[in-house]
């Protein structure tokens, strides 16, 4: 029986992790500066909780250091993309092309897991699809535009396999995978930065720090944490359509404060979108 007391810290990581577009629009750092600074003190605050908890074990990091290597990689250059794409395409569409990582997933999922496509999922991904027409089919390539919503496309992708690796992983508890793959997105976005040469230490505006340490202790160690601790006694089911409350959320807040609205068409293109994502989810978990 599902726990009230955990279904309630799992929406409430859903609704913090929607509110990341607004953060991220108060920081005038590059993309890859913020989650450097984001994934440091997340894993700080992961860190601490782990220390308090005595729950790290390495021999179960080494049953599963492979996938959740690639997968903390992964999760490192999706942020990077997916904040850049919130600076060009804005929080609203961005978000929406973000999430149609899932449905890649359930595309490939006859070749990556031996799973048939049954026509509720093939009913899914037709509705994506469409949503994307309807999203990107009056929009000029080559602009702003175009540019972000192809960063939330890769963003989308590296999206995927985060889910791909996070399936791979047995031994690992959530919250310990967590704070790995947080160390790990460090790792690789601080190597890209000393690569392309940007100056270090990251340092934001005085005016800017308060929404740096939001994002860092609160919209990631903290979500993270309720999260984690939420999902332990939840059905996959539940879990998969309450994961639907982060885009929402980002949706409102990027009409509510950032003043963003989405054209008639666009908007039936978020119906398709989340709608179709959620239904390749309920297919996939009722055949479980």
């Amino acid at each position: 029986m599902e726990k009230p007391g955990q279904l309630l810290k799992f929406i409430a990581a859903m609704v913090i992790f929607g509110t990341n577009g607004i953060l991220v629009a108060k920081i005038s750092l590059g993309s890859a500066q913020i989650v450097l600074l984001r994934t440091l003190f997340g894993a700080l605050f992961l860190l601490a909780i782990v220390l308090i908890k005595r729950s790290f074990s390495f021999s179960e990091l080494k049953a599963d250091l492979l996938p959740a290597t690639i997968g903390g990689a992964a999760l490192g250059l999706n942020w990077v993309l997916l904040f850049s794409a919130y600076r060009a395409a804005g929080v609203g569409l961005s978000t929406l092309v973000y999430y149609c990582g899932p449905i890649l997933v359930l595309a490939l999922s006859p070749i990556l897991f031996k799973e048939k496509l049954t026509w509720n999922k093939l009913l899914a991904l037709a509705a994506v699809a469409v949503g994307m027409f309807c999203i990107t089919g009056n929009i000029e390539l080559g602009s702003r535009l175009s540019s972000g919503l192809l960063c939330g496309g890769g963003a989308a992708l590296f999206y995927a396999v985060i889910i791909v690796a996070g399936k791979r992983i047995k031994h690992l508890s959530g919250l310990n995978c967590a704070l790995y793959e947080l160390a790990v997105s460090f790792a690789v976005v601080l190597a890209y930065l000393i690569i392309s040469g940007a100056e270090l230490p990251v340092m934001p505006q005085k005016n800017e720090l308060v929404y740096i340490l939001m994002l860092g202790f609160v919209n990631t160690g903290l979500a993270y944490y309720l999260y984690f601790s939420g999902l332990q006694n939840l059905s996959v089911q539940t879990v998969s359509i309450i994961s639907y409350i982060d885009p929402l959320t980002a949706l409102l807040v990027s009409v509510v404060f950032l003043n963003e609205v989405l054209a008639p068409l666009q908007t039936v293109g978020a119906v398709l979108i989340l709608g179709g994502a959620i239904l390749g989810e309920f297919s996939l978990n009722k055949r479980k």
